[in-house]
């Protein structure tokens, strides 16, 4: 175990205050680890894993919120998953994925662990992520040079923990296209325990019905390969 003071102090930190002064560090440090909530980072300090920089950006409101847009519902990256618990307009829009939120960790973990972090970390066992394939949920990412585009959830994961998105880079908010009426969708966490367990298998799907016949399909599944993975077989077979 480290020194927290000793080990601690040696790194070096960024921050910035509003999303500009962000992508402008993260232009000139693309080394540095990002943090907003800290809550994996805090696990793997503790195990001795330091950052020699870290790029802090827990202060930028632009990236906190969840609102209607023309294209879908925007989720800000920094939105923590005990605000998307407790918000209304989310659980209209996402049901499956407020009650992913709800077995993140502990209410302590919630408060602080951000969705584009769950997202960032790119752990194959993260409990939101086979929920947003299964949504057909866009990543915005945003660049100094580039400005923001967006990527489609299924095409974010390049391997084990590795995102596809360039070094200067940020994840900045998550796009969900508007539900459709005939849509039902689930979610289920297998672990070792009933709460605060690492996902063993974690399932997310989605079932358009109409006419009582799957017209369209999505199932997906976390802890189970290198990445979040879409089962495309089975959702071709479940149609008709």
């Amino acid at each position: 175990m480290p020194n927290p003071e000793g080990s601690y102090a040696s790194i070096e930190v960024h921050t910035a205050y509003d999303l500009e002064q962000a992508l402008d560090l993260r232009a000139e440090h693309p080394e540095a680890r990002v943090v907003a909530g800290g809550t994996d980072l805090m696990v793997e300090m503790d195990l001795g894993h330091l950052p020699e920089s870290v790029l802090n950006i827990w202060p930028i409101g632009e990236m906190r919120g969840i609102r209607e847009r023309p294209d879908g519902l925007w989720i800000g990256a920094l939105t923590t998953h005990r605000e998307l618990v407790e918000n209304l307009l989310a659980e209209s829009w996402a049901p499956s994925l407020i009650e992913a939120c709800r077995t993140v960790g502990a209410v302590q973990i919630q408060n602080r662990g951000t969705l584009g972090g769950n997202i960032a970390n790119a752990s194959p066992a993260g409990d939101t992520l086979p929920v947003l394939l299964a949504l057909d949920a866009e990543v915005e990412v945003a660049s100094a040079a580039r400005g923001i585009r967006s990527i489609p959830m299924e095409y974010l994961y390049r391997a084990y923990r590795t995102l596809n998105i360039e070094a200067d880079e940020l994840i900045i908010g998550v796009r969900l296209p508007e539900p459709h009426s005939a849509d039902r969708t689930h979610y289920r966490k297998v672990g070792t325990r009933l709460a605060q367990a690492i996902s063993k298998v974690v399932f997310g799907g989605r079932a358009r019905i109409v006419d009582g016949v799957v017209v369209d399909a999505r199932v997906a599944f976390g802890s189970v390969a290198a990445t979040p993975i879409r089962c495309r077989g089975v959702e071709e077979a479940l149609v008709g």
